[in-house]
């Protein structure tokens, strides 16, 4: 703490909107080296008999692989794996993303999950529904475990030397693919784990250890010259990248391939999940009604979560807005559901037929 930071809500959190620069947390992000405190996520720990086995049959995506093992110290391969849980109806509970921090492929070995906070509560609820406990138990390790982002064009060299004492060089950290990452085991209670992560439209790994492990990694990159950001320059950098998430875009009410992301999340190739059977109709007898778009919205101030779109042809709403950030390079974004037959990119309008009109086009990964 600073005294200078400012708060805010973002999605029924309490949360740093800025540290009191937000042009330089800006900057940073774009141009060096950035870190945002994530550890206000939610982190489980499953184990038991057969943890794998009973979570595969209520995930839409594969089980992570194994990780190799390492000599103390040294960093070792790793993966992380991207995922949902959904209702039998196809709707969202949660998205998340799975990781092994013990080598090898054993049935038995524990898997880490990291949930967003927003759906960690429904996701809870429905894992005690579904996971038999003497098989699959669920423990919430968020107290005892942190969660940083560093970003930047500059991070990977600084994650180098501060996350891995130049025992991995910075391009082996910079060239992976999102959730690819490294692991090493650093002394302290678990593993430190970096995973490259394309949430937001700067360079970006997502570091995952123990909580004084983690505390001491962000000392230390601060100190080398790193700037902490709050929630206002990260959600302007996930709205340039087009990414949905849980409270926003991704609930109850949504099925994955409105909003873009069953490629990404859904393994059309494995067994039986829930809510597998209504993906797989939509995907090969019927569409979605709607797909999630990014607006555009130039000079015009940020309208409100929920604001409706309309197009001037139809009386009725074909939309509404889900999430809303100001970008410097790119000025004020939105993501927004819009109805199937609103042909992107192309006009629409806020509030009413003869509302503000703003541009709405395709996502950046679609």
């Amino acid at each position: 703490m600073t005294g200078s930071e400012q708060w805010g809500e973002l999605r029924g959190a309490r949360a740093v909107r800025h540290w009191g620069d937000p042009p330089a947390e800006w900057l940073a992000a774009t141009e060096g080296v950035a870190v945002r405190d994530r550890s206000h996520r939610t982190r489980l720990r499953f184990h038991g008999r057969q943890p794998g086995a009973m979570l595969a049959g209520v995930i839409t995506g594969r089980l992570p692989q194994g990780v190799e093992p390492a000599e103390r110290g040294e960093p070792a391969p790793s993966r992380m794996q991207y995922s949902l849980v959904l209702t039998p109806k196809g709707r969202v509970v949660s998205d998340f993303r799975l990781f092994r921090e013990s080598p090898g492929d054993d049935p038995a070995a524990d898997l880490i999950a990291d949930v967003p906070q927003a759906g960690a509560e429904a996701l809870r609820a429905h894992l005690a529904r579904y996971l038999p406990p003497r098989m699959c138990a669920v423990e919430d390790i968020s107290d005892v475990t942190a969660h940083l982002t560093v970003m930047g064009p500059q991070a990977a060299e600084l994650l180098a030397r501060e996350a891995f004492g130049l025992r991995l060089e910075a391009d082996r950290i910079a060239q992976l693919a999102e959730d690819e990452g490294w692991r090493s085991d650093v002394g302290g209670e678990r593993p430190l784990s970096v995973f490259a992560t394309r949430e937001v439209s700067t360079p970006a790994w997502d570091v995952f250890g123990d909580a004084r492990t983690v505390a001491s990694l962000r000392a230390r990159l601060l100190a080398a010259g790193a700037r902490a950001v709050g929630s206002g320059v990260w959600e302007a950098l996930r709205l340039e990248a087009g990414r949905p998430t849980v409270g926003a875009e991704l609930d109850e009410n949504c099925i994955p391939l409105e909003a873009g992301i069953d490629e990404r999340a859904i393994d059309h190739t494995k067994g039986c999940y829930t809510g597998q059977e209504v993906i797989v109709r939509i995907r090969h007898r019927g569409h979605v009604n709607r797909h999630l778009r990014r607006l555009r919205l130039g000079d015009l101030p940020a309208p409100a979560q929920g604001t409706e779109l309309f197009v001037p042809e139809r009386e009725s709403s074909v939309g509404q807005v889900t999430s809303v950030a100001t970008s410097p390079r790119l000025g004020s974004l939105a993501l927004a559901y819009l109805r199937r037959e609103v042909e992107v990119p192309g006009p629409v309008h806020l509030g009413a037929a003869d509302g503000p009109e703003v541009s709405a086009e395709p996502l950046p990964d679609s």
